[in-house]
């Protein structure tokens, strides 16, 4: 597998799995994009091995395999996984903290054998490692402007964390299919709402409200990253800014539903992603051909 082979591996990978934030990353100068792809590719591809409902091996197995080849990557060793390559070069060119890494991985552990999350504090643990930490991996490729890169560290793990919860308020059927709840026991409890109230093929009145707690936790994460957009060099913002109301967009569209998400799977219209894009494409332009100015200048 080559290197160019890898990254556009994780490219089609990217594009099938995560048109929301595909969409956004076009926004991107172009040769930031690849490595956005290399970082979503690898995450997508540890998190199929989890979640995907075809595979009929062994999945601890197969995850302590992909986990002993990111060693072994990290240590400068030879790997075979064919989304490695991409992945590890990424994080070598852009310093990404080995521990970011590790973290995701125990995370995609956890999901082998954790079905349910007593609290909430419980379940950040969980999204520390498989959304907090992948808000951080693509803070350097996204670039914090100089000196910002401690203050922008916080905003990019809020956004991931509200990007996750944002998910895991649309996808409450299809977690359940996998034996997983990620709606808190405490807050079941709260509500009155048991766990079979969540596998009904309507949404009762008890989860809907359920629901419309926790969509406001994850408002709180969406307005606890809102600084960090400004502390990321301009040609990233409207990359960031688009993401953000994409997914934002699943959430507007769950609560526009009632909170009807055992009907069925919240998705922002294809014209509003369509005008998102475009909305942001014109300060997209300008700023990388700045961005290319500057760097021809210095050269």
């Amino acid at each position: 597998m080559t290197l160019t082979a890898s990254y556009e591996r994780c490219r089609r990978l990217h594009a099938r799995h995560g048109r929301s934030y595909y969409l956004a990353t076009r926004l991107l100068p172009a040769w930031k994009r690849r490595h956005v792809h290399a970082l979503y590719g690898f995450a997508r591809h540890a998190d199929e091995i989890t979640d995907s409902f075809t595979m009929t091996g062994d999945r601890a197995a197969a995850l302590d395999a992909l986990a002993a080849e990111v060693s072994a990557g990290l240590a400068g060793r030879p790997v075979g996984d064919p989304v490695l390559p991409a992945f590890l070069h990424t994080v070598r060119s852009f310093g990404i903290e080995h521990g970011d890494v590790a973290a995701f991985l125990r995370s995609m552990r956890a999901d082998l054998s954790v079905t349910r999350y007593r609290t909430y504090d419980d379940l950040l643990g969980y999204m520390e490692g498989s959304a907090a930490a992948i808000g951080t991996m693509m803070l350097p490729v996204l670039e914090p402007l100089p000196g910002a890169a401690a203050l922008a560290r916080e905003p990019a793990r809020q956004l991931g964390l509200a990007f996750q919860l944002t998910n895991f308020l649309r996808d409450v059927a299809e977690d359940l299919a996998r034996g997983r709840v990620y709606l808190p026991a405490d807050d079941l409890a709260a509500f009155g709402v048991d766990l079979s109230d969540l596998g009904r093929p309507y949404t009762g009145g008890r989860l809907r409200e359920l629901l419309a707690f926790e969509a406001e936790r994850a408002r709180e994460h969406y307005r606890a990253a809102e600084g960090g957009v400004d502390l990321l060099v301009p040609s990233s913002r409207p990359c960031v800014r688009a993401a953000t109301e994409l997914y934002g967009g699943i959430l507007d569209e769950i609560e526009r539903s009632g909170f009807a998400v055992l009907e069925r799977r919240a998705r922002v219209p294809r014209r509003r992603r369509l005008a998102t894009f475009a909305r942001h494409l014109l300060a997209a332009t300008a700023r990388s051909r700045a961005e290319r100015h500057a760097a021809v200048e210095l050269s």
